[in-house]
């Protein structure tokens, strides 16, 4: 409450408004978020865009680079595109994750295809996809004058005195279009339930893009242009902190309606300069790792209609280049004296080849049948370690065996789906969906060589505290998908509806860790982890999602009170015993809206169950069961202002996230013990949006 006038002198928070079923859940678990309509608190972090949607959760990282979790499948699993651009982290610790490319504030639409998804929502992925757009050209009506927009909005939160502001404004003809937009988002450490500041979790993020259109005739022509700073961003379950990123782009897509179908195309181009270290005082001493990463790519599609449907062929190229160096340190013994190479030229390139067809069989049945292939090679070049002294010596000889072998890979890749659709009436629909997809290594997985304990604990996207080293003969996953959802609603979209969503996975050669040898991060004895080896392990996940939706009552006078939530539950083993890592435990979503005019207003309850399903081999963290209250509420002033303010964890409940990891920052401060990361306590949030 102490933060409370600060944030109303700057008049904070971007409009919140309580999920509703403009979130259309589809039979394929797809869910959409369009605009500002969507249940997630004030955040600077995209992948907190669909927080509100069973089976969908985000590992802790930085405060703009959280990892997505769908159904127990994190990270690269996942399939992630941005305006259609598919990006890689440039980071041996994912710091600059593809949702970190984007501020929240900068997008239009985000949707979430879960499971089994069709092959022309993209390949080399075996949890489904998260794809993002950001605003899209406006034209004016044929004919009429220029057709000018504007906007601009500020946002913050007490828990952690973060600032958000945003503003976008076009121009545009009925043929030709120009828009702008800018976010920029700062945030201090925040504080836990307890009223502790949770260290080196601090950030800034400033993001800026333009986008230029013309159309005529069916046709669409699309260049988006980009570039994003983060001066700094602390992370409080690794071992470095983000110190400098630097991202460009440029996007352009094409689009034509011809009496054959419709034709799109898209080639585009994405590089990032990143460096690591340390900027707090509770991580002291030198250590610089800087990246070069580079996504250059294609994407074409004919979608050509058949009579009773669709049939959608495709080709696309992605490739990825990556240089990660640590520069030596002047006068240390152990980190010079020269350049240590941890992935030097690195190369990853996809060539696809799809085909899917929709049809219609009759009024009740619809069905989506695709394959898709893949090839995928890669190669890095000769490494070398810092020195040849004896405290490098495990490094020198790591160096040596990896320099001494070949290391080009090539995969190749097939993916098949099919789902069916019955709908026998207005009021139900019921989807059966099979799958087979495969997902390659990344660069890390396969050519992370450093043997040193040091050196391992560098490579670590994971939270935990431990350290990794790569196999070069790691075989691609390949994930067997069942899924079934059942639909039933009345009402339209202010109506009711219940959505259940059960599904299993069998992966073979889910790729996990084996365990090489125990080590004290930090060398303290009180802290213990591991060091691990990538490794190739058959494994299962299974589980369940529900939603729902229930009116309770209207009436002019008092409005419309709605009772919306969801849960979901999900458990992941390995064939050979034990479970895996950020498993989310048992969780639901209880929440009562209500509108009336201008005003919307939210109170949800959520609850997660105790985690002690955990990864033994990673040292992974119980965590304690947890309810939080949130409080929401919205108000429309006029067509051009929005005002809106809340209360995250109301109680200020004190407790640990379940997929937070280890809370390494904060080792030293406590005793030398680890522990699970600090979540977030009570926080306001306030806010003012503007049109023009």
């Amino acid at each position: 409450m102490k933060h409370l006038p600060l944030l109303i002198s700057l008049a904070i928070a971007m409009p919140a408004v309580a999920q509703t079923r403009t979130e259309e859940v589809l039979p394929e678990m797809k869910v959409i978020v369009t605009g500002l309509k969507q249940g997630y608190r004030p955040a600077a972090d995209t992948a907190q865009m669909l927080s509100s949607t069973p089976g969908y959760s985000v590992a802790a990282g930085g405060g703009v680079s959280g990892l997505p979790v769908v159904n127990g499948f994190a990270d690269d699993r996942i399939k992630i595109r941005i305006d259609g651009m598919e990006l890689t982290s440039a980071c041996a610790n994912h710091m600059n994750a593809p949702l970190s490319y984007i501020d929240p504030q900068q997008v239009q639409r985000i949707r979430l295809i879960a499971g089994v998804t069709p092959v022309s929502a993209g390949g080399d992925s075996i949890a489904g996809t998260i794809e993002v757009q950001s605003n899209a050209p406006v034209f004016a009506q044929p004919g009429a004058p220029l057709l000018t927009q504007g906007s601009f909005a500020v946002s913050g939160r007490s828990v952690n005195n973060s600032v958000a502001t945003s503003v976008h404004a076009s121009a545009a003809s009925d043929t030709l279009s120009v828009g702008y937009s800018g976010a920029y988002t700062r945030g201090h450490s925040y504080e836990d339930g307890h009223g502790n500041t949770v260290l080196a979790s601090m950030f800034e993020s400033i993001n800026q893009a333009i986008v230029l259109a013309a159309k005529g005739d069916g046709q669409q022509l699309t260049l988006r242009a980009g570039v994003q700073h983060i001066p700094y961003q602390g992370f409080p379950n690794q071992y470095m902190d983000m110190t400098d990123n630097h991202g460009q782009f440029a996007n352009l897509a094409y689009q034509g309606t011809f009496a054959w179908g419709v034709f799109d195309a898209r080639a585009y181009w994405q590089q990032t300069d990143h460096e690591m270290g340390f900027f707090t005082p509770e991580r002291t001493g030198t250590m610089p790792m800087l990246t070069h990463g580079r996504n250059t790519g294609y994407a074409l599609m004919a979608s050509l209609p058949t009579g009773t449907g669709e049939l959608r062929l495709g080709q696309e190229w992605h490739g990825f280049r990556l240089d990660d160096v640590w520069p030596a340190v002047p006068g240390s013994m152990m980190m010079g004296p020269r350049t240590y190479l941890n992935i030097n030229d690195g190369k990853r390139d996809r060539t696809v080849l799809f085909g899917e067809l929709e049809t219609r069989h009759d009024a009740r049945w619809t069905s989506v049948l695709g394959v898709r292939g893949e090839s995928v090679r890669m190669e890095s070049g000769d490494v070398q370690s810092y020195g040849t002294n004896m405290m490098n010596m495990p490094d020198v000889m790591a160096a040596k065996a990896f320099n001494a072998r070949s290391r080009s890979q090539r995969d190749t890749n097939i993916d098949a789906s099919a789902q069916a659709t019955f709908t026998p009436d207005a009021t139900g629909s019921y989807a059966f969906a099979l799958a087979r997809k495969v997902r390659s290594p990344n660069l890390y997985e396969r050519y992370s060589w450093g043997r040193g304990s040091m050196a391992m604990t560098m490579t670590n996207w994971f939270g935990d505290g431990n350290g990794y080293v790569g196999d070069i003969d790691l075989k691609p996953e390949t994930a067997y998908t069942a899924a079934f959802t059942a639909d039933w609603h009345g009402g339209g979209e202010d109506g009711w509806f219940l959505r259940v969503n059960p599904y299993y996975s069998k992966v073979d050669n889910y790729i996990d860790v084996d365990v090489l040898a125990p080590f004290h991060p930090y060398m303290k004895m009180g802290a213990n982890g591991n060091l691990l080896r990538f490794a190739n392990h058959d494994a299962k996940l299974y589980g369940a999602n529900l939603a729902w939706q229930l009116p309770l009552a209207s009436s002019t006078r008092w409005g419309r009170f709605m009772a919306t939530g969801n849960a979901a539950y999900t458990r992941g083993k390995r064939s050979d015993g034990g479970d895996l890592y950020r498993m989310m435990p048992f969780n639901a979503l209880f929440a009562v809206e209500h509108r009336l005019g201008a005003w919307s207003s939210r109170i949800e309850t959520k609850i997660v169950a105790r985690k002690d399903k955990v990864d033994a081999r990673r040292f992974e963290p119980e965590t304690g069961g947890y309810a939080l209250v949130n409080l929401r509420s919205s108000v429309a002033l006029s067509k051009m202002a929005s005002l809106s303010a809340g209360v995250s964890n109301l109680f200020n409940r004190a407790y640990a996230d379940p997929l937070g990891g280890v809370y390494l920052s904060g080792l030293k401060a406590n005793g030398g013990a680890l522990q699970a990361l600090p979540a977030e306590g009570r926080s306001i949030d306030l806010g003012l949006q503007l049109k023009f």
